[in-house]
């Protein structure tokens, strides 16, 4: 057999490194455009050829052919010349043709809602691929698990997150079985990730609510926020300042081994909030906090950047280091949800595209829930929040201009 070189997403390379057999589960879950699916297909074809199998590919539902994992398949061995002459793909079928070998690999294609007695009969299945398995309930779960027996027998699962707490995001996220390999793969992490899907994700971006788009993209949990902070109130698109904007202003949150530190710059224009930029970490020594910031923000150092008043050393390192104009902030009792209320008073929130930690904030920033009565309660969760301190910090004069709150009491 010739060798033949394998590229998968980096990501990838931890789930399919161990040898076969020595896991139970392999797994991935995400948004769309991550490039599991094909990568999950292309590794079947690739396992059949090196070794007879029997390969069960299911889901809750399939009615037929087109809506089984067939057709991932049929694209994955035909982006391989060799690996297209190692099958018979057919309309609804598909199958090894390794030149002599007497058995060869051989696919199966069945849902588990109405073929589960068909499945516990099927004798040794090597591999079983779950897909969709969001959509798998855990009677299924139970069905199908032990019907997976043959020895070195593996079951791969592959999932876009929906509901948190579902079947199979607390059998295989929550409390992850033994042996196993699951990673979270977002079109980030695909190194081919197309063009026209490039196209219709930024479309979506700007123009779908920010919980769906983080959904379908980002592999999240799709919310009912109702308890969501900024929920309805902001939105992601590019944009450059212009002329007669309000601006820059700088704000940071020190943070280190465990909280990111979390620097931003933004605008006013015509009564919105714009986030231009961002910049931080988890693990940034205070000696390169200056320097991060200039390398992300140019002209940082020209302007007044307000800083979390609870590190005045850190402040004054910092003006050593080449940000001349780092003052603290001020803060107080109920600076919180003072400055909470003054974001929330623009008529819009606009976060450019580039600002990935500050949008993923602004998705999980949130009311508790009563775990009891599932009430929305008026207690901000003190999570989620460092990139939107900073912001904070930084149009804080506006807010003591305007009177809100806390100023109208300290100052």
């Amino acid at each position: 057999m010739t060798t033949a070189r394998i590229e998968l997403p980096p990501k990838l390379l931890k789930v399919f490194g161990p040898r076969r057999g020595s896991l139970r589960y392999r797994g991935a879950y995400g948004g769309r455009g991550s490039g599991k699916s094909f990568t999950f297909a292309k590794m079947a074809a690739i396992w059949g050829v090196v070794e007879p199998l029997r390969i069960l590919c299911t889901r809750e539902l399939q009615d037929s052919i087109k809506e089984s994992f067939h057709a991932e398949l049929k694209n994955a061995i035909a982006s391989e010349p060799w690996l297209a002459a190692a099958y018979d793909v057919g309309i609804d079928y598909l199958r090894g043709r390794v030149p002599g070998r007497e058995k060869q690999t051989e696919f199966l294609f069945k849902g588990l809602r109405h073929n589960i007695g068909s499945i516990k009969s099927t004798a040794q299945i090597d591999l079983c691929i779950v897909e969709e398995a969001e959509d798998v309930p855990e009677a299924s779960w139970r069905d199908l698990e032990p019907t997976i027996r043959a020895e070195k027998s593996e079951i791969w699962v592959i999932w876009n997150p929906r509901k948190d707490n579902s079947p199979v995001d607390k059998r295989f996220r929550k409390t992850t079985p033994p042996r196993s390999r699951i990673v979270e793969m977002n079109y980030t992490d695909n190194p081919w990730f197309p063009s026209v899907l490039e196209e219709q994700r930024q479309h979506q971006q700007r123009t779908l609510d920010p919980e769906t788009y983080a959904h379908i993209w980002l592999g999240h949990y799709l919310k009912i926020g109702r308890a969501s902070v900024f929920g309805g109130k902001w939105r992601v698109d590019d944009f450059e300042p212009g002329y007669g904007w309000s601006g820059p202003y700088y704000g940071l949150d020190f943070g280190f081994s465990q909280d990111p530190t979390a620097s931003v710059k933004c605008w006013i224009h015509d009564s919105k909030l714009y986030i231009e930029n961002e910049c931080g970490g988890v693990g940034v020594e205070l000696d390169d906090t200056a320097r991060m910031m200039l390398e992300a923000m140019p002209g940082a150092d020209k302007h007044v950047i307000r800083a979390d008043n609870a590190r005045p050393e850190s402040i004054s390192h910092l003006k050593r280091k080449g940000l001349p104009f780092i003052t603290p902030c001020v803060k107080g009792k109920g600076s919180v949800e003072d400055g909470i209320q003054h974001m929330k008073s623009f008529d819009e929130i606009v976060i450019h595209s580039r600002c990935r930690n500050v949008q993923e904030e602004f998705l999980h920033y949130s009311y508790k829930v009563d775990r009891l009565t599932g009430d929305v309660l008026p207690v901000i969760v003190d999570a989620w929040n460092h990139y939107i301190d900073a912001i904070r910090y930084a149009i804080e004069p506006i807010m003591k201009q305007k009177g809100v709150g806390i100023w109208e009491k300290i100052i």
